[in-house]
């Protein structure tokens, strides 16, 4: 009896060991399909101070409806390709698009009050900045492919909040970091 109590206890006890140890995969495996998505947003993010500085140059505005526009389109012709739903394609590049806008702003009301913008290598937007923002593309929706399944869960936004801590850099990229992911998780109905 004794014998088949340590047993008992010893098998309870493997059992257990295998399932944190899944459980413990599982958040790891939640974890590590956030950080892509996280790095395209981010890298997008900070391509907006390049535009910034471009407009600064031009005296063009933030504000450019027609190539918004060209690159939600772009994007959601895409969707199928990477079995994304393009509303939620829509609704990605549009947060996407929103958040670059609010740092262009950000960066453009310091350099104002500065009077001068900082004294960097200035890159052209067509030539270089909206290519890399095109290239970018792919990856922020391969990335928000992968996320897919994380997006439902429940603890999505528990993840994803715990994740941002990763990405922080300075506040006016920080603050659009978090309306660039505001709707990433599924909102429960």
């Amino acid at each position: 009896m004794e014998l088949n109590m340590r047993l008992l206890l010893a098998t309870s006890l493997l059992t257990l060991t295998f399932m944190s140890t899944g459980f413990a995969f599982a958040a790891g495996q939640k974890t590590s399909v956030i950080d892509p998505l996280l790095q395209a947003i981010s890298e997008r993010l900070s391509i907006a101070d390049q535009v910034a500085l471009s407009k600064w140059d031009s005296g063009k505005a933030v504000e450019d409806p027609p190539r918004e526009q060209q690159v939600i389109s772009a994007a959601q012709a895409r969707a199928a390709e990477f079995k994304l739903n393009p509303d939620d394609v829509q609704r990605l590049f549009r947060a996407q698009i929103e958040a670059n806008k609010q740092v262009q702003n950000a960066l453009l009301a310091q350099w104002h009050a500065a009077g001068k913008a900082p004294d960097t290598v200035r890159l052209s937007l067509t030539d270089d900045i909206r290519p890399k923002l095109d290239r970018l593309q792919t990856q922020l929706l391969q990335a928000y492919a992968d996320f897919q399944p994380l997006r439902a869960s429940e603890d999505c936004k528990i993840q994803l909040d715990t994740a941002l801590k990763r990405y922080q850099s300075d506040p006016i990229h920080d603050q659009a970091l978090v309306l660039a992911t505001a709707d990433l998780c599924a909102a429960k109905r």
